[in-house]
């Protein structure tokens, strides 16, 4: 796995900025967006994606609440479980997003590596949107990977400051799939579902303690469970000053964390598909820094 992998252009594209989102102060501003995708664009070429099949999304979510989704037949308390008004940009953006997903899930099986420079909308339950997430995208493209044999066991490890609560619901019981969240014990979801292995940090976890749990709880568990093919949700909102997480890393630490994930994989031989997940930060720099920074770790530990 020395070549150059390909990247899917994902969920920052253009559609994007045309689904409704939720408060301003929640996202980044368009020009740290534009920079955001140049400072990807200078290290390898972004790379569009198809939007979902229906089918696809078929797999894991209930017909019923696709179709009503599709139509615009929702109620103002899905609204606001999902975060934000629907339109016909929401759902066109839920299959940009799982479609670039599934291409960097085909860009894994034949190079070793994918990379969607968003994604991670893991708070998507088989039959209603939650947090800013209408299609579930991992538990689709880990689906589809498991319904074509093209795998035996999963691993989703998701370092994202929040529970991945709907990808721990609708694979409850899954064996084939082992469902990791390391997460902030005090953010939302405030009712967590179960996962494989669920590790919840106090607030104010920084650096150190937050390695630690990685060297000493997970890394054991996965070995232990020997998967054939992984995601890891990459979320920055585990920085310190990120507006809806609690924890306290830096960017030198999410940084060691991306190392320890990108090089046990390369290591190993385990095709890695990775996706953004969350990231909110008050300082809009210093997300773009750390987010350029997970791709760094890729190219380096897959060359």
């Amino acid at each position: 796995m020395t070549s150059p992998f390909p990247r899917a252009w994902t969920g920052f594209r253009r559609p994007a900025y045309q689904a409704g989102p939720p408060p301003r102060r929640q996202f980044l501003p368009r020009e740290f967006l534009e920079a955001l995708l140049a400072g990807a664009a200078a290290r390898l070429p972004l790379l569009d994606a198809p939007r979902l099949d229906w089918a696809d999304a078929e797999r894991v979510h209930d017909p019923a609440y696709l179709a009503r989704w599709r139509r615009g037949e929702v109620t103002r308390a899905e609204e606001r479980a999902l975060g934000f008004p629907w339109n016909p940009a929401v759902v066109e953006r839920g299959l940009l997003s799982s479609g670039a997903t599934l291409a960097a899930t085909r860009d894994a099986l034949a190079h070793g590596l994918g990379i969607n420079l968003g994604g991670g909308t893991h708070h998507a339950y088989r039959d209603r949107a939650e947090g800013f997430s209408f299609l579930n995208d991992v538990v689709i493209s880990t689906r589809w990977l498991l319904d074509q044999g093209h795998v035996r066991r999963v691993l989703i490890l998701d370092l994202d400051v929040h529970q991945g609560n709907g990808t721990a619901a609708i694979l409850q019981g899954e064996e084939r799939v082992l469902t990791v969240s390391v997460h902030g014990a005090n953010n939302y979801p405030f009712q967590k579902e179960r996962s494989g292995l669920d590790l919840a940090l106090p607030d104010g976890t920084g650096d150190e303690a937050y390695l630690a749990v990685l060297d000493e709880v997970i890394a054991p568990a996965v070995a232990r469970f020997r998967p054939d093919f992984a995601f890891y949700l990459a979320g920055a909102d585990v920085l310190g000053g990120d507006q809806l997480g609690r924890l306290a890393l830096t960017p030198g630490g999410v940084r060691a964390r991306d190392d320890r994930v990108f090089r046990w994989a390369a290591r190993t031989g385990t095709p890695l598909v990775t996706v953004m997940a969350g990231g909110y930060n008050r300082d809009p720099r210093k997300l773009i820094e750390t987010r350029l920074g997970t791709l760094d770790a890729a190219l380096a530990a897959f060359g």
